[in-house]
């Protein structure tokens, strides 16, 4: 049988109180008493009793992560990171997939899958703006990613205008000038892709170009073939782009494999640039220039909206940054 509260207590030289805070992720512990405490965590082998803590404060301890694609990188990252800043702060986390299916994501906003959980943290990408807004269930939820929803909820997400603004004006950077954006999602709810388009359209203009209807390409889903497909299609065009800004990273390796199989040589003929900085990224040749979400502080600061109570729903802004490889 494992510690007691009080024996990790007596053994960092604390008080229970403080051994508390730290199980429960309080983030106002100093770092070495933190490091201390968990130390001795570690070393008498305590966990908490999550069914006394239940009883003690009504709760179960479990939170529930949605999202629509476990086996997508970018999601399976960040489901990750989750578990384990969760586990730091003594939760547990369910993880769910909707295949972006219009009907579970709905069942989900009025409570047929939330009976358990303390909390969801939900990244929807079919259901509408005015779908979340009329959510009957009353368990605490928090969005990920980009909506327009009203809904009154705490939501997390980057700033995708300002990401997508930036990647472009790094391609227009080293002088091209035909830069197409891959990763168009008009049938999709979820804002994302509109609000990357958004910025790849204000680089253009910034930079004294028009954009051009050919160049902005959809694609039915975002995965590796989708890329494919669509860059296929641009290169097949009388006048090919010399850069392309995909709206993802599995896009752009989907485009870069196209690049490969038409003998179209990346960066010298054609610059390329993805999002999301998923790992495989980091191993194409060459690799990819991408736009890099911090998903520590994603997966932080929806944890923390979960735990944290406020009056009014937050729009809470995440950090994201340029990286600069191989491919553009």
């Amino acid at each position: 049988m494992g510690a007691s509260l009080r024996e990790v207590a007596e053994h960092a030289g604390v008080s229970v109180r403080t051994v508390s805070n730290v199980v429960n992720g309080f983030r106002y512990v100093a770092d070495d008493t933190r490091a201390r405490v968990q130390a001795s965590i570690d070393e008498l082998g305590y966990r908490p009793n999550m069914a006394a803590r239940s009883l003690r404060r009504g709760r179960t301890g479990l939170v529930a992560l949605v999202i629509p694609e476990v086996d997508s990188p970018y999601f399976a990252e960040l489901a990750a990171r989750t578990v384990r800043i969760a586990e730091a702060r003594g939760l547990t986390v369910l993880i769910d997939q909707t295949d972006g299916d219009a009907e579970r994501e709905r069942r989900l906003l009025h409570g047929e899958r939330t009976q358990l959980v303390d909390g969801v943290l939900f990244n929807p990408w079919a259901v509408s703006p005015d779908e979340l807004a009329a959510r009957t269930d009353t368990v605490p939820l928090v969005l990920l990613g980009e909506h327009d929803s009203t809904a009154a909820v705490d939501h997390v997400a980057i700033d995708n205008v300002a990401a997508a603004r930036a990647a472009t004006t790094h391609l227009l950077s080293s002088g091209r000038r035909r830069v197409a954006a891959l990763g168009l999602q008009p049938h999709v709810a979820n804002a994302t892709a509109r609000r990357r388009l958004l910025g790849y359209r204000e680089a253009l203009v910034a930079a004294g170009l028009t954009p051009v209807p050919e160049l902005e390409v959809p694609v039915e889903t975002l995965h590796r073939a989708d890329g494919h497909r669509a860059m296929l299609g641009l290169l097949d065009l009388a006048e090919p782009p010399d850069a392309v800004f995909c709206f993802t990273d599995e896009l752009a390796l989907g485009a870069l494999r196209a690049a490969a199989d038409r003998g179209v040589a990346v960066p010298e003929d054609l610059a390329l640039a993805g999002f999301d900085d998923i790992e495989d990224g980091r191993f194409s040749v060459p690799a990819l220039t991408t736009i890099s979400p911090d998903k520590n502080a994603i997966a932080e600061l929806a944890l923390d909206c979960l735990t944290e109570e406020s009056k009014a729903p937050r729009a809470i802004v995440a950090p994201h940054e340029l990286i600069v490889r191989g491919s553009g």
